[in-house]
């Protein structure tokens, strides 16, 4: 019979949505306490006289940069120009085999 299936269909996506809901009430959670963490670390550093804003800039500034030459060299690899120092032999060791002490 096809009610079996549908039945079974439903009782799957009834699962999957409350799977959902549990975890965008967890989410939830997590951003309420982060923002408390962000407010105390803020307070925190406003006694200091860090500035919280700069310091985020630099931190983004330093992922994008990072973000950056993992995606050149991911092109690079893709594009299969192989020029990596690895490959090409152009690194600090110049293919040599002595003992670096």
């Amino acid at each position: 019979m096809p009610f079996g299936d549908t039945a079974k269909k439903i009782q799957r996506l009834s699962t999957l949505a409350e799977r959902v809901e549990s975890t965008s009430d967890q989410i939830e959670s997590m951003d309420r306490e982060l923002a408390e963490q962000r407010a105390i670390v803020e307070a925190l550093a406003a006694e200091q006289g860090v500035d919280v804003d700069e310091i985020v800039a630099e931190v983004r500034a330093a992922e994008a940069d990072e973000t950056d030459a993992a995606e050149d060299a991911t092109s690079d690899d893709e594009d299969g120009t192989g020029d990596s120092d690895a490959e090409s032999g152009t690194g600090d060791d110049e293919g040599s085999t002595a003992d670096p002490a």
